[in-house]
């Protein structure tokens, strides 16, 4: 719309003003949308971004612990370790033999009554933990990441016996590495953490592969990732 129709539209009125304005504002503004409007690939650059860096954060720590724990694993005859054993004895009052007198369920726990007293006397919690029961003793089994435990106790004498062996905190991280009694709060987490592992792989697969043209060497790299393993795999492992 030139000078001269707009201003014969502004002496038409109000209504025939707006509409000459807006026949000159739209392309302007249509334009403008046109700027801002963001390209396919800058979308999904910006997500891929997104769920990177999240992912990264929810499996830092995890993946330094794993790497950690994979050296040493790795080395494990290399790295000496003392286990520390420590043996437990006392003896049970009257009332609690009689509890253990009769007859349980298959792999009941103990009674609380006599947990408390097993913990009192030998600094083992047995609480709610399944127990082997026969006729002279009942034994209750108590591994954990890193160390070895046991409890038994007489039915007929109520004498307590245990041993705890602890194979110290390297062991201990290599059986969170390994999941071995480590319980099902655990079990849950390295399902979550594996998780993470997978998205933040995924995403940095396609990040790689949005910024490749500009890095030539992205490609050989990946490639020469799968191919080492792949090679030592079939050459040297038999």
């Amino acid at each position: 719309m030139d000078a001269r129709t707009l201003s014969g539209a502004l002496q038409d009125g109000s209504e025939g003003a707006a509409q000459a304005l807006e026949a000159v504002a739209a392309p302007g503004r249509t334009a403008v949308k046109a700027k801002r409007r963001p390209s396919a690939r800058v979308f999904w650059l910006k997500q891929l971004h997104t769920w990177h860096w999240v992912s990264a954060a929810i499996s830092l720590i995890g993946m330094m612990l794993f790497a950690i724990t994979g050296i040493t694993l790795n080395h494990a005859a290399s790295i000496g370790a003392e286990p520390k054993v420590t043996q437990g004895a006392g003896q049970l009052a009257a009332p609690l033999i009689a509890e253990l007198k009769k007859t349980p369920a298959s792999g009941a726990p103990i009674p609380n009554a006599v947990a408390d007293e097993v913990q009192h006397l030998v600094k083992l919690d047995t609480h709610g933990k399944s127990a082997e029961w026969s006729e002279d003793e009942v034994y209750v089994a108590l591994p954990g990441p890193g160390r070895d435990a046991w409890v038994s106790v007489d039915r007929a004498s109520g004498a307590v016996t245990s041993e705890l062996t602890d194979r110290g905190w390297i062991s201990y991280l290599n059986d969170l590495h390994k999941g071995r009694n480590t319980g099902s709060a655990w079990f849950w987490f390295i399902d979550v953490f594996a998780v993470a592992c997978i998205l933040f792989t995924i995403t940095g697969f396609f990040l790689l592969q949005l910024h490749a043209r500009h890095r030539p060497s992205t490609w050989p790299l990946v490639g020469l990732g799968l191919l080492v393993p792949a090679l030592l795999a079939v050459l040297f492992i038999h």
